[in-house]
């Protein structure tokens, strides 16, 4: 064996081992995250403080984009810019909520306005709920650009889903009756919507 030959041998042997040594390295890794997750559901199934503790903070609590936004800025910079991914399309208003009387409703405001009034979002932001609410019926709540929850109620909306990014001024839905119900929302405190609209 000459020089050449010996030196492509020690090569493909040199590639193999470090293959070899990461998929090692990969099939290490899964099975230390298998064994993780396995223990993790037997904690969940006998313990159930820690089921509860689970459930509080998984499935009770709201994502709050706007705090995870604010850390990806910190550590990885600006996020990208939603204009310029989403194209400029939709039906778009340029006014306020028109209201004829408020009422002070629960947590929140009832507004008096026209039969199938055209609501339109308060501010730039994401759809986090849309379904039932205990008195007062199908709601929408958008988790807007400044932190504040709010809540639409008493309407039909059928032209946004879940997740979805809503500029101010766009058309979330269409009242069911001539009653529209606000309530605004922030870091679990009711606030006043005298604010707001």
């Amino acid at each position: 064996m000459n020089r050449y030959e010996y030196e492509q041998t020690r090569k493909k042997t040199g590639v193999r081992r470090k293959l070899k040594k990461s998929v090692r390295n990969f099939i290490s890794r899964v099975m230390i995250t298998i064994i993780l997750f396995l223990v993790a559901l037997i904690l969940v199934r006998d313990n159930k403080e820690f089921k509860k503790l689970v459930i509080d903070n998984i499935y009770n609590k709201s994502f709050k984009f706007t705090e995870a936004k604010k850390v990806y800025e910190k550590y990885f910079g600006k996020v990208l810019s939603v204009d310029k991914i989403v194209p400029e399309e939709g039906q778009v208003f340029n006014e306020k909520i028109n209201y004829k009387k408020s009422n002070v409703y629960k947590d929140g405001v009832e507004l008096e306005v026209q039969k199938e009034y055209l609501v339109p979002a308060l501010e730039s932001g994401i759809v986090v709920f849309m379904g039932e609410k205990e008195e007062y019926g199908t709601t929408v709540i958008i988790q807007q650009i400044n932190g504040v929850d709010v809540w639409y109620a008493n309407m039909d909306a059928k032209d946004i889903k879940m997740y979805d990014y809503v500029k101010k001024g766009t058309l979330i839905g269409q009242t069911k009756s001539k009653k529209l119900y606000l309530v605004f929302q922030k870091e679990g405190k009711y606030l006043s919507y005298k604010e707001y609209i």
